[in-house]
């Protein structure tokens, strides 16, 4: 009996063998299916994780790359906005070679999962509902050919900048002006600008850097075109066979000039004077005597031929051929070399020495022949910088002062020159195209065919300049009421451009019909009246 009894336990249910199998069944199937839906959960980005400002958080690596990709393929709008409005312009980032690297973005964005422990610690966070969250951001990686933007912004500037409009004039008034202000697309400013739009997945529009560019102020050139065809328009061809015109200007202040055949020889007339000016103050171991000065004052001012003879007489020593050649040498050494003297003026008085020295070499332009006299000669260029090597002498100690070897002249001598030509006062010529009472230092001189003046003038507003113009046309006697007009014109055409806030719009109507005389007007009357830093000083006494 006890023996089946102890049989029937053994062959009973295993129930609790059972239960711990299912259960350990069941936790596996649960671990197992927990770990795959981890690993579903791992193949997504973490939430927070951004991508080149993008949030991919929670999707798929396809899905990531696709967002970012067609974020940053999206056109970007550049704005070129100039005075007629806003021009939107569209760039597709293609046209610049854009290339996003995906692959290192994705591999730093899955990595950034890693941030919240090892594999074990994310998945017992997965298993007890704790979300990771990654609050990091992944650069951008991508790149473009900037050769090709740079070529894509300076065919915008091609199309829509607008240059500054070339400086014009009126012949009406001899004024010139400035042209219109443009603007221009900065393209070096407008690179970086772009990059960063190209760079950023929300602000994908720029405003392109355009500035205005300043007008084409009024230019001497611009001038110089106004001086050529305002001699057009009065019949003067300044280039012609029978009409010659030589301009130069220089501004003192900048030191551009106009130089409109300046290199024609002409007859030098009384301009010579000048020069012999100079080589007698060169010559002066001592300041001038009262009647030493008197005979420069009547040989500036009223051109007398006397005077002039005995001052290059005084300069030989004696022999008037030796003060000639002084003259002569002089110029050449300061390189004005087309300007010469090689005989005494003709006075026409009994027993007057004649005869002459041998001219220098000379390399004037041959293109144009006024027929100048083959012993007194000069061009526009060279009278113009010889004024400018005196006021640069008068005003900075230079000029004059340091050209001449082996008898400077000073600086004190140079302001005395210019003070003696500024009493120049023949209200024509020169003089007749500036306001009355306007400073300017000059020397004139005419002969049947050809006018010239050159001198200084000084603008009230400090924009001083040279001027020196030389006419000629081939006649018998010459036509001044033609000539003469003409001159004072492109003198009147310089003072505009100086002084356009004093601008004389019409010709002055208040000139004489011929130069005013010398004797009795503007020369001392007697050498005790002579002050040359002060020459005009017995006329307001």
């Amino acid at each position: 009996m006890r023996a089946n009894l102890g049989s029937r336990r053994r062959a009973g249910f295993p129930f609790l063998l059972s239960l711990s199998t299912l259960m350990v069944l069941a936790a596996g199937s649960l671990l197992i299916y927990e770990l795959a839906a981890f690993s579903r959960r791992e193949e997504q980005l973490p939430a927070g994780v951004t991508v080149a400002g993008i949030n991919v958080g929670a999707l798929s690596e396809h899905d990531a790359v696709a967002r970012w990709e067609r974020a940053y393929a999206e056109p970007i709008i550049m704005i070129y906005r100039d005075r007629n409005g806003a021009h939107p312009i569209q760039l597709h980032p293609d046209q610049v070679g854009w290339r996003i690297s995906s692959e290192p973005m994705l591999a730093d964005a899955l990595a950034s999962g890693a941030e919240g422990g090892g594999f074990w610690q994310r998945f017992l966070d997965f298993l007890m509902g704790v979300e990771q969250n990654v609050a990091r951001d992944i650069p951008l990686v991508a790149d473009y050919q900037e050769s090709a933007m740079e070529a894509f912004l300076r065919d915008i500037a091609l199309r829509y900048d607008d240059p500054p409009g070339k400086a014009s004039f009126d012949l009406q008034t001899l004024s010139v002006y400035a042209g219109e202000s443009g603007h221009a697309l900065d393209v070096a400013a407008a690179m970086p600008k772009v990059d960063a739009a190209l760079r950023s997945a929300d602000e994908r529009s720029v405003e392109l850097p355009v500035a205005a560019v300043g007008s084409a102020g009024a230019n001497l050139a611009a001038l110089e075109e106004l001086i050529i065809n305002f001699l057009d328009s009065r019949g003067f061809i300044y280039d012609g066979l029978g009409t010659v015109a030589s301009i130069y200007i220089l501004d003192l202040l900048t030191g551009e000039e106009i130089n409109v055949l300046g290199d024609v020889s002409y007859s030098a007339a009384s301009t010579i004077k000048v020069p012999i000016m100079i080589e007698y103050f060169r010559h002066l171991a001592v300041p001038p005597s009262p009647e030493e000065a008197w005979l420069i004052v009547n040989s500036l001012l009223c051109s007398n031929n006397a005077s002039s003879n005995l001052i290059m007489e005084i300069i030989g020593f004696g022999d008037i051929f030796a003060g000639i050649r002084r003259v002569t040498d002089t110029l050449q050494s300061l390189g004005i070399r087309n300007t010469f003297i090689t005989a005494p003026f003709y006075l026409g008085v009994e027993g007057q020495q004649l005869g002459s020295i041998q001219a220098p070499p000379t390399e004037p332009n041959i293109t144009f022949d006024t027929a100048p006299d083959p012993f007194n000669q000069t061009t526009a260029e060279d009278m113009g910088t010889l004024f400018s090597l005196l006021y640069d002498c008068a005003e900075y100690n230079s000029g004059l002062a340091l050209a001449l070897p082996g008898g400077p002249i000073s600086r004190q001598e140079c302001r005395q020159m210019l003070e003696v030509a500024s009493a120049n006062d023949l209200e024509r010529l020169l003089q007749g195209g500036v306001p009355r009472g306007v400073r300017i230092s000059h020397k004139n001189g005419w002969i049947f065919d050809t006018v010239g003046d050159a001198g200084v003038v000084y603008s009230p507003n400090g924009r001083h300049y040279v001027i020196s113009v030389f006419l000629w046309e081939r006649a018998e006697f010459q036509d001044y009421e033609k000539l003469w007009p003409l001159l004072e014109e492109v003198s009147r055409a310089a003072w505009n451009y100086f002084n356009p806030e004093s601008a004389m719009l019409n010709p002055r109507n208040d000139l004489p019909p011929t130069a005013q005389e010398c004797e009795g007007n503007y020369l001392p009357p007697s050498p005790e009246f002579v002050n040359l830093d002060d020459i005009n000083h017995w006329r307001r006494n």
